[in-house]
């Protein structure tokens, strides 16, 4: 498996700075990226390998995830706290929802349809009812949160801390610590999860994929990379995990059942976001210094 570069799509230009979390819509292909410089997200058509709209008024935006079966795209506005509650085939916002004072990853809770906020700012964590568009209830990490998922396998949030490094494992009726699993290598940072096997990816600052046995609640083995990683995503399919590096700028390629790294691509110096459509098998590389997204697919 070789991953391949097709084409490059344009952004709007900007001034010197980046971008941050990105998802796929599935459905309809829809590129969505936190687009942090400018405060707004960019919505790319990838199906037909083009910049269609721009979504404001998100002040340094950062997290974006994707709700597939709800159609709805969540956009965290880091600088006001709020989270935009997006319609993922129009691009149109339907309601922005108060969740803190600098949210920053967000997880979305398919069973109860709830959000998960992760706030940099006072390092809490905060579940918001979608529908009642209520706080839940909140809980003080240890540390400075990371990025943060959702396991519907498990039942479970999972979210790194920064330092002390770990992931922290909470239940989503009220978030109940479950679990605090420590990692051996410095700064959690990114994190994805293999359902089918029941491991978590932790990407560290400290040049390292850690595995992680979400049911044994252990570390399984460390992957050494060749830089600082920021955002990775899991191809379940192919069993190969994308790591991205800003510096000097390249994606690795893990392949996670021998637990290597078997590919390096070069991007651009500070491209430390990608997201995967997995339907259409793409990747996605966003990078700042030209205003573009490179496109890459799986041969």
């Amino acid at each position: 498996m070789t991953l391949s570069f097709l084409q490059f799509i344009d952004l709007p230009q900007h001034q010197l700075g980046g971008f941050d979390h990105a998802d796929v819509h599935l459905r309809s292909g829809r590129v969505y990226v936190a687009h942090t410089v400018t405060g707004s997200v960019e919505v790319l058509d990838g199906d037909r390998s083009k910049h269609v709209s721009t979504i404001r008024r998100c002040p340094e935006a950062s997290g974006v995830i994707c709700a597939q079966d709800d159609n709805l795209i969540f956009a965290a506005a880091r600088g006001t706290g709020y989270i935009l509650v997006i319609d993922a085939l129009t691009a149109r916002v339907l309601k922005t929802l108060k969740a803190g004072s600098r949210p920053n990853g967000i997880a979305w809770d398919s069973r109860h349809k709830q959000l998960l906020a992760a706030d940099v700012g006072d390092f809490n964590v905060r579940l918001v009812d979608l529908s009642s568009e209520k706080l839940v209830t909140s809980l003080k990490l240890p540390g400075r949160p990371r990025w943060c998922k959702y396991s519907d396998k498990l039942d479970l949030f999972l979210v790194n801390v920064h330092g002390p490094s770990g992931l922290v494992m909470l239940a989503p009726e009220n978030l109940t610590e479950k679990s605090f699993v420590a990692i051996s290598v410095v700064g959690a940072h990114g994190l994805d999860i293999d359902e089918e096997n029941n491991l978590a990816f932790v990407a560290c600052d400290g040049g390292a994929v850690v595995v992680l046995d979400v049911i044994a609640r252990r570390e399984k083995a460390a992957v050494p990379i060749g830089g600082e990683p920021d955002v990775i995503w899991y191809n379940r399919d192919k069993h190969l995990l994308y790591c991205a590096i800003g510096r000097p700028g390249l994606i690795e390629v893990i392949d996670t059942k021998e637990l290597v790294v078997n590919e390096r691509v070069m991007t651009e110096e500070g491209a430390h976001t990608l997201t995967f459509d997995e339907k259409r098998q793409k990747l996605y590389a966003f990078l700042p210094k030209s205003c573009r997204a490179a496109v890459y697919g799986e041969i």
